[in-house]
């Protein structure tokens, strides 16, 4: 293969690396909202291009953020499905530190929230309206009481599973 050749292949190569990393998420706006907007839901206030807890303004437009929209539309981004002898034992203590997991990341993140906690069997699905709130749980319980822990995130979608078990 002549240098010609090699370059036009990495060139490719690279391309085909951009295209594959580019997975979006479909409920991140794309349109800024008029500024400063407040989610007629939630109550979070768009200024400065971010979403924050702050109080509303006065004259604040009204658009709803993506996570109630998410939260209205019943589509996580985030699966955090936890089972095994150990969680049937400290049920109560673990979902506590799930709670607090989604109370630490809403409080600098207000997008990301857990959209429902439910009992499958004998397993329990947090579902979650960001990516990396999953993530986070799946660490925090892990990092708390050991166990599996087993991550993927899907190729085509903005969406990730994560799976905790003791």
């Amino acid at each position: 293969m002549g240098t010609h050749d090699q370059i036009r292949s990495q060139e490719r190569q690279r391309r085909d690396r951009q295209i594959e990393e580019l997975v979006h998420d479909p409920y991140k706006a794309r349109y800024k909202p008029k500024e400063p907007s407040v989610c007629p839901t939630c109550g979070v206030l768009y200024e400065h291009g971010v979403w924050h807890w702050k109080p509303r303004p006065d004259g604040a437009h009204e658009h709803i953020c993506p996570a109630c929209q998410r939260t209205k539309d019943d589509f996580p981004a985030g699966y955090v499905t936890l089972d095994g002898e150990f969680l049937a034992k400290h049920r109560d203590e673990i979902m506590h530190l799930v709670r607090n997991e989604e109370e630490r990341a809403k409080a600098e993140h207000p997008m990301e929230r857990i959209l429902a906690i439910k009992q499958e069997g004998g397993q329990t699905v947090v579902t979650t309206t960001d990516l990396h709130l999953a993530r986070r749980i799946g660490d925090a319980l892990h990092h708390a009481y050991q166990g599996g822990l087993e991550i993927k995130y899907s190729p085509d979608e903005y969406l990730v599973r994560v799976h905790w078990s003791r």
